[in-house]
């Protein structure tokens, strides 16, 4: 039984988009919001991953890492 070339040729198209369209800054990280730590419209994220904390005011989950960042001096 083959498959057929346009089959295989559509898993390579589609493995190529997702490689390009992904998020590499937060491949690893999986925020949870954490309700209890709102403060003044900001909403407050965990990353299960790595432990660190962020807020945003648009409600939506950090687009980037926050693990390597160094609070600021």
């Amino acid at each position: 039984m083959e498959v057929p070339l346009i089959v295989v040729l559509g898993l390579i198209v589609a493995f190529i988009l997702i490689v390009i369209f992904s998020n590499r800054r937060t491949r690893a990280c999986r925020w949870r919001e954490d309700r209890r730590g709102d403060q003044d419209g900001l909403r407050k994220y965990r990353c299960m991953a790595c432990g660190a904390e962020a807020f945003t005011s648009n409600g939506k989950p950090p687009l980037d890492c926050q693990a390597n960042q160094r609070p600021p001096s």
